[in-house]
C-alpha cells in the first residue's frame, strides 16, 4: 500500500457563503432584496443554486475528493433541520459554541412531525451539480458528494420545550425525549438519501463531547441511524455513517468514541494537542476523519508538519483509511482563506507522496 493509497481529502461540512468580489456577495444582496419584498424566493432559490455550484467547483479545484454542497442553503446548524418539521418553532439567537456565530433556537410546541425530505433534495441538486463538473485528471471514479445532519442528541441539547404548555408539548420537556424524537426523524431521511446516491452520511454532534455527562442519552440516540444504516445494507446498497466531533477537547473520550457503531470517527485535533500522539500510539479499530487543519484560524498549517502527523497516524489505523480535512466547517473563514486551507490538504498529500519516491 502506498502512502496515501487510504487517504481522502475531504470537506467537513459548512463553506463561506460569501465573499469580497462583487459576484460572491450576490447571496447576501439577494437575501436582503427578499427582506425588503424586492425579490422573491425563487430569486433566492436561483442564487443558492448557484451559488452551491460554484462552492462544490472550488472544492473540486482544490483537490478535494470527498466534497459537501457548503450547507449554502442553511440559515444554521440547527435551526435549518428543526425550522421543517411541524410542531416545531424558531425562536431567538443564541450563540454557537464558542463561535462568533448563531442559531435560531427551536423549540417543541408538540409532536414534531416531518412532512417531505429535510436534506435528500438538496443532496440530489449537489450531486448532479458534481456530476456536471469536469472531472480533474487521475480523479475518475473518485470524486464523491457527502451529505451533512446535525446529530439528534445536538439538536435536542439546543431545543427547548414551550415552558408554558400542556399535554404533547409537555412530553418533550426532558432532554432525552426531545432527542428521541430528532433521532426517528433523522433515521428516516437514510432511506432518501441513499436513493439519491449517497454512500456515505455525516452526523455532526459536537456537543456530545461538550456535554459528556449526557453521553447515555448521546449514544442511544444513535441506534435508530444505526438500524436505518443497517437496513440500507441489507437491501443490497453502500451506505457509511460518520459521526464528526468538534469545538472541543475530545482527547478525554476517544476510547468511548471509537466504541460507537457508527462506521467514522471524525475528530477535531485543534482542541486536543496531545490526540496526534494518542492515535499514533493507540490506534483505531475505525476508519477517522484526521481534522488537524484549523478551520476556524486564517493561519496556514505547515503542510510538512501536517504530513509527518499523518505519516505516524496512518499505519495506526484500520485499514490505513481516513479522511483527511479541517478540524470543522470553513464558514468561519473569508472565502479566499477557506480556498487556501482546502488547498493545503493537496500539497500534504504530495508531501507524503514524495516521501515514498526514491
Amino acid at each position: 500500500m502506498s502512502a496515501t493509497t487510504g487517504l481522502y481529502l475531504s470537506s467537513t461540512g459548512s463553506y463561506p457563503r460569501i465573499g469580497d468580489s462583487p459576484e460572491l456577495q450576490a447571496l447576501r444582496r439577494t437575501i436582503a432584496a427578499l427582506d425588503r419584498g424586492e425579490r422573491s424566493h425563487a430569486d433566492l432559490l436561483d442564487v443558492q443554486n448557484e451559488v452551491t455550484r460554484h462552492v462544490i467547483a472550488e472544492q473540486v479545484k482544490a483537490g478535494l475528493d470527498v466534497t459537501t454542497d457548503g450547507l449554502i442553503r442553511w440559515y444554521d446548524p440547527i435551526s435549518h433541520l428543526a425550522g421543517k418539521l411541524d410542531n416545531i418553532e424558531i425562536k431567538g439567537l443564541v450563540r454557537f459554541f464558542d463561535t462568533n456565530t448563531y442559531f435560531r433556537q427551536p423549540v417543541f410546541v408538540g409532536a414534531p412531525i416531518k412532512r417531505g425530505n429535510l436534506v435528500a433534495g438538496e443532496y440530489s441538486f449537489a450531486r448532479n451539480a458534481l456530476g456536471h463538473l469536469p472531472t480533474p485528471q487521475g480523479k475518475a471514479g473518485k470524486l464523491s458528494l457527502k451529505p451533512v445532519l446535525t446529530g439528534p442528541y445536538t439538536l435536542g441539547k439546543f431545543s427547548l420545550s414551550e415552558q408554558s404548555g400542556h399535554g404533547s408539548s409537555k412530553a418533550f420537556a426532558s432532554l432525552e425525549a426531545r432527542v428521541e424524537a430528532y433521532a426517528e426523524i433523522l433515521a428516516s431521511e437514510f432511506e432518501p438519501l441513499s436513493q439519491a446516491g449517497a454512500e456515505l452520511i455525516q452526523i455532526d454532534e459536537p456537543a456530545a463531547i461538550k456535554y459528556p455527562n449526557d453521553w447515555a442519552i448521546f449514544e442511544a440516540s444513535l441506534a435508530p441511524l444505526m438500524q436505518a444504516h443497517d437496513k440500507i445494507r441489507k437491501s443490497g446498497r453502500k451506505v457509511e455513517l460518520a459521526l464528526y466531533v468538534y469545538f472541543h477537547d475530545c482527547a478525554p473520550l476517544y476510547e468511548k468514541l471509537l466504541t460507537l457503531p457508527v462506521d467514522i470517527v471524525g475528530l477535531d485535533f485543534t482542541y486536543s494537542p496531545k490526540l496526534v500522539d494518542l492515535v499514533a500510539s493507540t490506534g483505531s479499530p475505525k476508519w477517522l476523519g484526521l481534522g488537524i487543519i484549523d478551520g476556524r484560524n486564517t493561519k496556514l498549517e505547515d503542510p510538512v508538519q501536517i504530513a509527518r502527523q499523518v505519516e505516524r497516524m496512518l499505519p495506526k489505523i484500520k485499514d490505513q483509511r481516513a479522511f483527511l480535512g479541517p478540524s470543522s466547517g470553513l464558514e468561519y473563514l473569508p472565502r479566499d482563506r477557506a480556498v487556501t486551507k482546502l488547498e493545503l490538504l493537496s500539497k500534504v498529500r504530495a508531501e507524503l507522496e514524495g516521501q515514498k519516491r526514491p
